[in-house]
């Protein structure tokens, strides 16, 4: 396993949204199983920190990280910050009751996971979610910043992966095997499910459509307003040129049709902060209704990133500079 860097704030590329719906699907399809074979999913609190190697790692943690996020707390014996640190999350994720699982990996044990994470030095806290690995921090932190990385951290599985973390039988024993719990689904879920599924098909037109009409009845739902910008996003770049567009917005500066395309391409791309700065550059340039085009497009653009990340909230102060 090569783990790859994901900005919780959220990049989103092809690549990246694919990760996500895929993800969600296997969730959802996880527990549909374990629902038809008698199981509801649930687990006992005990169940939530466990003890992971090499041999396990696939199972206990890259499938686990398609239901469920799975922090990992990479320690040793010999460590004394770690023994400050390891009981912490073990504590907090008992108390974050299923939003996430707790694996403690012995680096001693377990050089090629320490090598592959590229991990300096323990404690080192990391992260997978959907298969994808990224650090959370390293060294002793105060609790308050745990939680917070910790509230980030399962708000992104949620919202970008749709994974809502496991259902905890508080009232099972360790050897007991819990009863089964029935969620209901949500009034949207067919909706949001059909525009997960026009997705993967590479319809994004019917996925746009598709979270409209959960906007249309529920105009504050998270999940669709998020799934419908990123869905417009690439709907919009999947009959560019690539090479055409960068060539256009490189050498027509003042072309505003030519500098939005050259944005969208730029955010797909993961680079987020050239996406930004060309529209505000050209806002800069611009007057009437080609600025006012230019400020739409970038609002639409901060959503596909997330109104928290550093990078919006810097935009968003530069775009005030350049409109006013």
């Amino acid at each position: 396993m090569q783990p790859r860097n994901m900005s919780m704030s959220g990049v989103v590329d092809l690549a990246a949204v694919k990760a996500a719906q895929e993800a969600k699907s296997k969730a959802e399809q996880a527990r549909a199983e374990a629902a038809r074979q008698g199981g509801g999913g649930a687990v006992t609190p005990a169940s939530l920190v466990i003890d992971v190697d090499e041999a396990g790692f696939e199972q206990d943690v890259l499938q686990r990280s398609t239901e469920v996020p799975v922090v990992i707390d990479f320690w040793a014996e010999w460590c004394e910050p770690c023994k400050q640190l390891s009981p912490l999350l073990e504590r907090l994720a008992v108390e974050y009751n299923g939003r996430f699982v707790l694996a403690k990996i012995d680096v001693d044990a377990n050089q090629m996971l320490m090598q592959q994470f590229g991990v300096q030095g323990i404690p080192a806290v990391f992260a997978v979610v959907a298969g994808q690995a990224l650090p959370l921090f390293q060294g002793a932190a105060a609790e308050a910043q745990i939680r917070g990385t910790l509230d980030q951290l399962v708000q992104v599985a949620e919202q970008r992966f749709g994974l809502t973390g496991l259902t905890v039988d508080a009232d099972a024993g360790p050897g007991e095997s819990p009863a089964a719990r029935e969620v209901p689904a949500g009034p949207y879920d067919a909706l949001l499910e059909a525009a997960v599924q026009a997705l993967d098909a590479g319809d994004f037109g019917g996925a746009v459509q598709a979270y409209k009409n959960v906007l249309a009845d529920d105009p504050g739902n998270t999940e669709a307003k998020l799934g419908l910008a990123q869905a417009e996003l690439l709907q919009r770049v999947q009959s560019l040129d690539p090479q055409r567009v960068r060539q256009d917005a490189a050498e027509k500066p003042g072309d505003v049709a030519a500098q939005i395309a050259g944005a969208d391409l730029d955010l797909v791309g993961g680079h987020v902060e050239d996406a930004f700065g060309r529209l505000i550059d050209t806002v800069r340039r611009t007057a009437g209704d080609d600025r006012d085009a230019v400020r739409v497009r970038l609002l639409e653009l901060f959503e596909v990133v997330g109104a928290d990340d550093p990078r919006v909230i810097a935009a968003r102060r530069a775009l005030a500079r350049a409109l006013f």
